[in-house]
């Protein structure tokens, strides 16, 4: 019978990153639904605008993102300088990760009959589809914030006009790309609907491996260990 071994992948650090942006995901999805199309006001009989039902709307939906934009820096630093793992390495176009790359699509679509890689350690195809995701929350910080902005019409804000004046260097690029503050405010209720299917095939994925790897990956993000097989010495 084969031994199992534990096998590290993920560090705390990590696990409180990944639950952060799960919990932030799932506040800012349904703030960010109500100021594009206030779907709700209130169980009570005041108005909504008494309440301040949009200003904590869109205060929760700002310190989300704020959390998210923290975690993004997080991440691209351990990318580069983790000493755990450093997944920019996955990145590289090499003929190794390439071959990798195409060795777990084919595990995935062919229902793991056939497995040619090592499954004990973060492979490219998970790697390039974990950068998918975080390249779209970058891209939802840069249209967020020029969202953010427009309402500081007056140039003003509460801590001063240099916020505003960094907001519009920062963002304005996405006005010329999207035509308009209407074409960012599509695009970026368009990321989100990617940013939704990307979890829903994320979910997927790790409830695939874990059934047909019997590795544990699903415990991966609670414990931070999968167990593995060791192979048998001949």
């Amino acid at each position: 019978m084969p031994k199992i071994k534990e096998v590290k992948r993920m560090t705390a650090t990590m696990r409180i990153v990944h639950w952060a942006n799960a919990i932030c995901m799932v506040v800012a999805v349904i703030t960010g639904l109500y100021i594009g199309h206030p779907y709700y006001q209130s169980f009570i009989a005041d108005p909504a605008v008494d309440k301040y039902v949009m200003a904590w709307n869109r205060w929760g939906h700002f310190i989300v993102a704020i959390i998210f934009d923290v975690t993004a820096v997080l991440i691209g630093y351990l990318y580069f300088f983790s000493r755990f793992e450093k997944p920019y390495k996955k990145l590289i176009p090499t003929g190794k990760n390439i071959k990798e790359f195409f060795e777990v699509f084919l595990n995935l679509i062919t229902f793991n009959r056939r497995k040619n890689f090592d499954s004990s350690h973060s492979d490219s195809y998970n790697i390039v589809f974990f950068t998918i995701f975080h390249l779209l929350l970058i891209f939802m910080l840069f249209t967020g914030l020029q969202l953010y902005v427009h309402g500081l019409a007056s140039g003003e804000s509460s801590i001063g006009a240099w916020w505003p004046a960094m907001l519009h260097i920062a963002t304005d690029w996405t006005l010329n790309v999207f035509g308009g503050n209407m074409g960012v405010r599509i695009a970026h209720h368009t990321s989100m609907y990617l940013i939704l299917v990307w979890v829903m095939c994320h979910i997927y994925y790790q409830i695939w491996r874990t059934i047909f790897w019997k590795e544990g990956d699903i415990a991966i993000v609670i414990g931070g260990s999968k167990f593995v097989r060791e192979k048998e010495e001949k």
